[in-house]
């Protein structure tokens, strides 16, 4: 594959730019890129922007309403808004459940969700994990048990990302009991404003209220809103995770990450010499680098054989697995720059405009919580000792 942009595409990488320079509401990425907490209407503001312009779904087809990008498009256009300081776009409806209904869901629920994920109206949130079953996702025990028109769902999900801010949940969900695991689980889509559920926050290391625990009393469900077949919802699961691990990489988030670690390594907060003159921490960036240009090769890989109706298989894995680590070595390289000045994190004082210490480096005061948040990397999206499983299974066929 050939990796050199063409003509063609460094115009793209121009107008894209553009458009980001012109219409990220400043406020909003100043909240980016200082660290300060994004409310749900910040997403779904810059969401709109970008249905607007026909960009919310960079990976959508055009029969679905996407703008039919090619992969490098893709990758230029996550790029530059990465390293702009635009939010993210939400995931969970756009680049998980939607390529799922895609492939999987019935033309009704196909015509009646998707109109509304790219719009930004519906907001979706993830009910796979529960209190005991994480990377074991198939020992799932939330019970879904039809009756006539309806399945009624009892149970508890954990570990649920933004679900206080989410219309919709897409559930797994156990409808039976027989054979393997695997095999007794369904694929639901779930009215968060149904009767009968309850969010709590779980509050992080960071001090921030990102996830939480979500409980299912006596919940009533059409069947309408099952994805697919009754009891093949782990075949639905596996194809939605492989979208979810190729997203986890967030190039251009780590390259804006990058970019502040050599500001920091060439500052001198303590009054000292620059830490980008000591050889080893210098090298220690520079294999950093390397290892994320690496990455950013084998996305490209990934993402040129990537289509909504096909699994991007077992590699996803490897993204997953390397994109976490270097989101995790981003930020541990930061802590080592910043030294004592990573010691104070006071979430609701960057929320007043307090921006540490010492006065006027701005950029530095989010970067202890950043460390803190990014433990989870290497958990969530299916631990790394599973990815590694799952490489050596189905990669090297050991």
């Amino acid at each position: 594959m050939n990796l050199e942009l063409s003509p063609a595409d460094q115009q793209f990488r121009a107008e894209v730019r553009a458009f980001i320079e012109r219409n990220l509401p400043h406020d909003i990425r100043e909240k980016v890129l200082t660290g300060k907490r994004l409310a749900r209407e910040d997403y779904l503001r810059w969401h709109r922007i970008l249905y607007e312009r026909g960009w919310s779904a960079p990976s959508w087809p055009k029969e679905f309403g996407g703008p039919g990008w090619t992969p490098i498009q893709q990758h230029i256009f996550d790029e530059e808004c990465g390293l702009a300081g635009a939010p993210a776009i939400i995931p969970f409806g756009v680049r998980m459940v939607a390529p799922v209904l895609m492939r999987f869901g019935s033309r009704e629920q196909q015509e009646y969700f998707l109109p509304r994920i790219l719009s930004g109206e519906h907001w979706w949130c993830q009910g796979y994990s529960e209190p005991g079953a994480g990377s074991d996702l198939a020992s799932l025990k939330t019970r879904a048990e039809r009756r006539g028109d309806v399945y009624v769902v009892n149970g508890q999900k954990t570990w649920n990302t933004l679900g206080q801010h989410a219309d919709w949940i897409f559930c797994l969900v156990r409808t039976s009991t027989e054979g393997r695991p695997q095999e007794g689980i369904s694929f639901l889509l779930i009215d968060m404003k149904s009767p009968g559920i309850t969010v709590r926050p779980i509050e992080l290391i960071d001090g921030e209220h990102e996830v939480n625990e979500i409980f299912f009393d006596n919940v009533e469900v059409p069947v309408a809103n099952l994805v697919g077949e009754e009891n093949r919802g782990w075949t639905y699961a596996k194809y939605l995770l492989a979208h979810e691990r190729v997203n986890i990489a967030r190039l251009g988030e780590a390259k804006r990450e990058l970019r502040q670690l050599k500001r920091l390594a060439a500052s001198r907060p303590s009054g000292g010499r620059p830490l980008i003159e000591d050889p080893r921490f210098r090298s220690a960036i520079a294999e950093l680098e390397i290892d994320l240009l690496a990455l950013e090769y084998t996305v490209l890989r990934v993402l040129s054989h990537e289509s909504p109706d096909r699994d991007p298989g077992p590699v996803s894995s490897v993204l997953k697995i390397r994109g976490a680590e270097l989101q995790q070595q981003l930020a541990e390289l930061k802590m080592l720059a910043l030294g004592p000045y990573a010691l104070p994190h006071i979430p609701e004082a960057l929320d007043f405009g307090w921006q540490g210490e010492p006065e006027g480096a701005g950029e530095w005061a989010p970067i202890t919580g950043r460390y803190f948040n990014m433990r989870k990397t290497t958990i969530y999206g299916g631990s790394n000792e599973i990815q590694r499983n799952i490489i050596a299974q189905r990669i090297l066929g050991l």
